[in-house]
């Protein structure tokens, strides 16, 4: 299975083939699997993507110049899959504005960074082959890759136009001219085949690439105000399923170290629904009902299950309803404390979903069983910081954990 990049692919499903943990017997505690842990202190790590078997990439970017005001940058490691040490690394690689960004193995066996304003092409030494500065001064906070090959990437902005860019992945030249969308957006991008869709501060809408013409088009019979009559604030990343997007509301936040208690309006945070088909069929639900909601990222879907999760990590809450037929929910599961912000792992044959447990000053990752809510595994990365990017799996019951402040390879051990 390829992770070539973040989230699985541009339709951030999160899901990954096979098992982790696997089924056991509670009562025989001697053959229960466990958790082990190996890390290494770290920059910003934001995240890890896969190539040929034991190829395993690690985006880190800078933040003391951001803090002064200035010009950060971004570097890419080839690391030992096991160890994580650097077998090869990256030049510093310009970037521009504080934020961050995105990385993704190519089809063309390119690796292809986006940070800060540039883009950058790689080999798979981490050497660069080229590079571009992009439009205007906001970060631009990742890209999608079609599957053409052409990469879509925007800026980063609550109060400029979202400035949607198709670029080359050889040249890196702009194809075609850009596309100014009706309002600012702040989430990631996300895609279905040549569609890509766009969560703006208040409604979410799509636009179709056609290659023979060079033009993303505006799909004008698709958008949904999904923050009309309510108080809440913007929406981060759409998870997209063959039915449905999904993603959540209240984005604005003031996270330092933790989402704990950094939600900046008093309403809940919301999960919301709007049909591919049609944008009228829509439909929105509190995650834990509390004031203070607040979320940095995608929620979860299981469609094999019919299981969709959400979280506030302003409350550290973590929901399962059932997805019942006509797109309604209806409450599974609840988890009160715990501690969930960063993206996801849903391993699909076994129902194990992989998140993150923030206590105080310490970093916990703990795998679910996602029928049940019941904690199967955890383990402690030894982070202080709570992690909001993006984990990858390894290739034989392992995967690695992105944070602030350090990258960990978690791996399964038989009791």
């Amino acid at each position: 299975m390829n992770w070539h990049a973040e989230d699985g692919g541009p339709a951030r499903l999160q899901q990954v083939p096979g098992r982790l943990l696997g089924n056991h017997d509670d009562a025989d505690a001697s053959q229960t699997p466990r958790l082990q842990v190996h890390a290494r202190r770290t920059w910003l790590s934001t995240m890890v993507v896969r190539g040929a078997p034991g190829e395993v990439y690690l985006l880190t970017h800078s933040a003391l110049r951001g803090r002064l005001g200035l010009a950060t940058t971004a570097q890419v490691e080839r690391i030992d899959p096991v160890t994580l040490d650097p077998l090869e690394r990256s030049p510093r690689l310009a970037g521009g504005p504080l934020w961050p960004g995105g990385m993704a193995l190519h089809s063309s066996g390119d690796l292809h960074v986006v940070y800060g304003n540039h883009v950058h092409r790689l080999d798979r030494h981490c050497q660069p082959l080229g590079s571009r500065q992009l439009s205007g001064q906001d970060p631009y906070n990742g890209f999608v890759t079609l599957p053409g090959g052409a990469l879509v990437t925007k800026n980063l902005s609550r109060t400029q136009p979202a400035r949607l860019t198709v670029l080359n992945p050889r040249t890196l030249d702009p194809i075609g001219p850009p596309v100014l969308c009706p309002e600012p957006s702040v989430a990631r991008l996300s895609a279905q085949g040549d569609t890509v869709y766009v969560a703006g501060m208040h409604s979410v809408m799509r636009y179709h690439w056609d290659a023979a013409s060079a033009r993303l088009r505006p799909d004008t019979g698709w958008r949904w105000d999904y923050l009309a009559g309510t108080p809440n604030s913007f929406a981060w990343d759409m998870v997209l399923t063959d039915d449905d997007a999904w993603f959540m509301d209240n984005g604005d936040h003031g996270y330092i170290w933790t989402m704990r208690g950094a939600g900046r309006r008093f309403s809940a945070n919301r999960l919301l629904r709007v049909s591919l088909r049609d944008a009228r069929d829509h439909g929105a639900w509190e995650v834990s009902g509390l004031p203070g909601g607040c979320v940095t990222n995608p929620p979860l879907v299981d469609v094999r299950r019919g299981i969709v999760l959400g979280y506030d990590s302003g409350n550290a809450f973590l929901r399962a309803w059932d997805l019942l037929p006509g797109g309604q929910l209806r409450p599974r599961w609840e988890r009160p404390g715990l501690g969930c912000a960063s993206h996801m792992l849903l391993y699909e044959d076994s129902g194990e979903v992989v998140t993150n447990d923030h206590q105080g000053l310490s970093e916990q990752v703990v795998v679910l069983d996602i029928t049940t809510g019941r904690e199967k595994a955890r383990v402690a990365t030894g982070g202080r910081m709570q992690g909001v990017v993006f984990p990858s799996p390894g290739w034989d019951r392992d995967l690695y954990w992105c944070s602030m402040d350090r990258i960990a390879r978690l791996h399964v051990t038989d009791n």
